[in-house]
């Protein structure tokens, strides 16, 4: 049950967000190019971060470089 407590959680590391075109997903809503963002969990295909709906969302690493 990690994933209550991931928003209070020390973070991994911090990404940035290189862009916010997805095929099949909305993500524009909640992802803006250029800005950085708090890893609070990695897995092999997704970061974990806190989003700019103030929630935990899990995104595929291709929206991201590490900074």
């Amino acid at each position: 049950m990690i994933h209550k407590t991931w928003e209070q959680s020390e973070t991994i590391k911090k990404v940035e967000c290189v862009h916010n075109e997805a095929e099949k997903f909305v993500v524009q809503n909640v992802l803006t190019p250029g800005k950085v963002y708090d890893v609070k969990n990695e897995s092999e295909e997704f970061y974990f971060v806190l989003d700019n709906s103030g929630r935990i969302g899990g995104f595929y690493k291709g929206y991201f470089k590490e900074v």
